[in-house]
């Protein structure tokens, strides 16, 4: 398929500006310089927006929780942003957690887990969890029902998403109804054909995945932790239905969907969908893609269903 028109206009209008590339800067510099929010459009108004800090395993963890209009208590998605680990914040996934919140009638949960290069692995998978653990334990607080909670988040927050759906799994202390994975992280690796045909280009690079595996990571043997690679876990049986969206003009396009198909094998409910002409990031960019309104679209009917079968299954 050709890039997506939305996509290359897009991609022309970053390269006349002339930005140093990611894996140049430091990490505080990319933080400073790296803001899509005014590809999201405009922040829908939703019943209610609160800060808050919840306890985790090495200090407070910031949230933003986003609660529909209406009684409750109602289902929650603990979302986790993207930036490689390295950058993002709650700011970032603003836009999108407050359309999955009105579309799919949840309490949205935005998480802000610790960085690295500061926090290495697995630093981030253990906030991660201890915000899932924290919203099955406080539901009634923020008029959720601890019976219908999924995890998602995009690129490093979809590798968290899933990473939690295996901690959950193993730790045996919470039920988790689903998991919404968008263009993951899955794979410490970089040997896939999509890496190959999308090193460089389209806005995530290949070099830029080698800086911020680099700054995640404390050891290579890290990379092969299912806690920071799932696709390298032994079993991914016994998980939460999921859904799986890749891109066609993205790096991660491959590991993504090699993990949809190992879920599948293990017997996971699986709904997968690769967004042709679509470049890494569109979950962020409704406001400037159309594909990437489709997708929050698709990821919000996807968390109604799975609610609503949580509810059956019950």
């Amino acid at each position: 398929m050709a890039l997506d028109p939305q996509a290359k206009f897009l991609l022309e209008q970053m390269e006349a500006l002339g930005a140093p590339a990611m894996h140049t800067l430091t990490p505080e510099e990319a933080r400073l310089t790296t803001d899509f929010s005014a590809l999201a459009g405009e922040p829908e108004e939703v019943g209610k927006v609160e800060d808050r800090k919840i306890p985790g395993p090495e200090g407070e963890i910031p949230v933003r929780i986003y609660t529909p209009k209406g009684e409750g208590p109602f289902p929650a998605l603990v979302y986790y942003h993207g930036g490689g680990w390295v950058i993002g914040n709650l700011e970032t996934v603003e836009v999108p957690c407050r359309m999955l919140a009105n579309r799919a009638n949840c309490v949205v949960v935005s998480v802000d887990y610790r960085l690295a290069p500061e926090h290495k692995f697995p630093a981030a998978a253990d906030d991660s969890y201890a915000a899932a653990k924290w919203v099955v334990e406080n539901a009634a607080s923020i008029k959720v029902n601890p019976q219908q909670i999924a995890v998602g988040g995009d690129s490093a927050g979809g590798n968290l998403a899933a990473v939690v759906a295996l901690m959950a799994r193993e730790k045996k202390e919470i039920s988790l109804a689903y998991q919404m994975l968008i263009y993951p992280v899955t794979n410490h690796s970089y040997a896939t054909e999509s890496y190959t045909e999308n090193a460089d280009g389209y806005l995530l690079t290949k070099d830029s995945m080698i800086w911020f595996w680099n700054h995640y990571l404390r050891t290579e043997e890290d990379g092969k932790n299912s806690y920071a690679s799932p696709l390298q876990a032994k079993d991914l049986s016994g998980l939460p239905p999921a859904l799986v969206l890749t891109g066609e003009f993205d790096p991660l396009r491959d590991e993504g969907e090699a993990y949809a198909q190992r879920l599948k094998e293990a017997g996971v409910q699986v709904e997968a969908a690769r967004y042709d002409g679509m470049i890494h990031g569109y979950f962020w960019m409704p406001g400037a893609l159309e594909q990437g309104k489709k997708a929050i679209e698709q990821a919000a009917n996807a968390l109604l269903q799975a609610f609503q079968g949580s509810v059956a299954a019950k």
